[in-house]
C-alpha cells in the first residue's frame, strides 16, 4: 500500500472548503486546513505533497506560491480562484502552480480530475527509478486510426490502445468515435448513454474541458474518457469539416491523448480529423484486398492534397502463418513504416466483443495474445 499524501488547503472559503475535503479520501490523505496567514509557518514546519489554495483575493497569494515551490519544489500547487481574471491566472501560472481553476462553474472539474493528479505526482516521485512516463500540461498529441477496408479491427485496436495508454501511464486520455452515422465503440465497451458528441454543437465556439467532460463518458475500469457517435445517419449530418477541427484542438488542449477511430468513408469530415492528427495508424490485414485498397487511400489522399509521408505508419492485424502476405513481404510493398504487428487471437478475443467487455481492466492483470501486442505498441509510444 502507497504512503499517504500530505495535502495542505490554505482556504478563505468554508463552504468550497467542505466541498473539496468531502471529494479526498481522508484514509487515504492526510489533511489539513488552515488560512492565508498561516502559509509561511506551515510550510517551514512540514512540506506537502499538495497545497491547494481557494481564495477570493489576497495580495500576497502569488508570493505564497512561490514560496512554496522555493522551499520544496516538487509539491504539486492548485489554486482555486473564485474570481475569474485572466492576469492571475498567467501570474500564478509564472509563480509555479502546476492547476488552476475557476470557482464555481469547475468545481467538479477539480474534483473528477484531482485522483489523475495524485497519479500523476506518485509517479513524478517514482520516475527516476522506475522510469515511468509521466505527464504535464502541454500539447496533447491526436492519434488517428483509419483502415480503407472494413472488417480490419480498427475500432477494436483503438479502442483497447487508447485503454492501455491509459492504464499504463498517468495520461489523459480520451477516445472519440468519429463513425458519426453507424457508431461502434459503445457496443464494444458496453456503455449506455444517450450524451454523443453532437451534444457539443450548441458550445463548439467556445468549447472546454468541462464541456467536453460533461458529455463524454469515463470506461469503469481505465477511467478513460469517451466521446461516443450519435449513430444516426440524419444528425450525422450536422457535423461538418469545422466542428471536428474544433472538437478535436480543444481535446489537444485538454488531454494528453486524443485517440479517433474514423470511418472507412473518405468526406470532409475524415480529412479535417486527419489533418489534424499528428500519427495516423492504418490497420492492414496482410491479404491483396486490403493492400489494393490502401493503395487507393493513397492515391485519393495525393489528389486531395493530405500529406501522409511524416505522419502515417502502418499497423499489421491478424498476422499468422496461415495469412497470404508476411510481415517481411509487406516491407517491399508499402512505403509507410510498420510500427506494430498484432497476432491473430480470433476466438479469445471474439469472446470479449460479443459479451461487450473491456479488454484492458487494469495495469497488472493476464493479458490475451491481442492485449499484449497493443501494450507493446502503446509502450512504444509512450517511451
Amino acid at each position: 500500500m502507497s504512503d499517504p499524501f500530505d495535502i495542505l488547503i490554505v482556504s478563505e472559503e468554508d463552504s468550497i472548503t467542505t466541498q473539496v475535503l468531502n471529494a479526498i479520501d481522508r484514509d487515504q490523505n492526510n489533511v489539513t486546513v488552515i488560512g492565508s496567514d498561516d502559509v509561511s509557518r506551515e510550510i517551514n514546519r512540514q512540506t506537502r505533497d499538495f497545497v491547494i489554495f481557494i481564495l477570493a483575493n489576497t495580495d500576497y497569494v502569488e508570493e505564497q506560491v512561490q514560496y512554496v515551490k522555493s522551499i520544496h519544489p516538487p509539491t504539486y500547487v492548485i489554486f482555486l480562484a473564485t474570481v475569474s481574471d485572466i492576469g492571475l491566472l498567467r501570474n500564478i501560472m509564472r509563480a509555479g502552480a502546476e492547476e488552476f481553476f475557476i470557482l464555481p462553474d469547475e468545481l467538479s472539474l477539480f474534483i473528477s480530475r484531482f485522483p489523475t493528479m495524485q497519479k500523476n505526482y506518485r509517479l513524478q516521485l517514482d520516475a527516476d527509478k522506475e522510469n515511468v512516463v509521466v505527464f504535464g500540461r502541454g500539447r496533447g498529441q491526436i492519434h488517428a486510426f483509419y483502415s480503407g477496408k472494413g472488417g480490419t479491427g480498427k475500432t477494436v485496436i483503438s479502442s483497447t490502445y487508447a485503454q492501455t495508454i491509459k492504464l499504463e501511464s498517468a495520461a489523459e486520455v480520451i477516445l472519440i468515435d468519429l463513425n458519426v452515422q453507424f457508431g461502434g465503440i459503445e457496443t464494444i465497451m458496453s456503455l449506455e448513454t444517450n450524451r454523443s458528441l453532437i451534444d457539443l454543437q450548441p458550445v463548439i465556439n467556445e468549447l472546454n474541458e468541462s464541456h467536453i467532460r460533461n458529455v463524454s463518458q469515463t470506461e469503469e475500469h481505465s477511467k478513460l474518457e469517451v466521446l461516443i457517435s450519435p449513430a444516426d445517419a440524419g444528425v450525422a449530418e450536422a457535423i461538418d469539416a469545422e466542428f471536428i477541427s474544433r472538437l478535436l484542438r480543444a481535446c489537444r488542449r485538454s488531454f494528453d491523448f486524443c485517440v479517433i477511430d474514423l470511418p472507412a468513408i473518405v468526406n470532409e469530415n475524415t480529412v479535417a480529423a486527419i489533418e489534424e492528427a499528428d500519427k495516423i495508424y492504418y490497420v492492414l490485414q496482410p491479404d491483396t484486398p486490403s493492400l489494393k485498397v490502401l493503395k487507393h487511400f493513397e492515391e485519393v489522399s495525393e489528389r486531395l492534397g493530405i500529406e501522409l509521408k511524416s505522419s502515417m505508419e502502418i499497423i499489421l492485424n491478424n498476422i499468422s502463418k496461415e495469412m497470404e502476405l508476411k510481415e517481411k513481404d509487406l516491407k517491399d510493398l508499402v512505403r509507410f513504416p510498420i510500427t506494430a504487428t498484432i497476432r491473430r487471437d480470433f476466438k479469445r478475443l471474439q469472446t470479449f466483443i460479443n459479451k461487450g467487455d473491456t479488454i484492458r481492466k487494469a495495469q497488472k492483470e493476464k493479458f490475451i495474445p491481442f492485449a499484449k501486442d497493443i501494450r507493446k505498441f502503446a509502450k512504444s509510444v509512450l517511451s
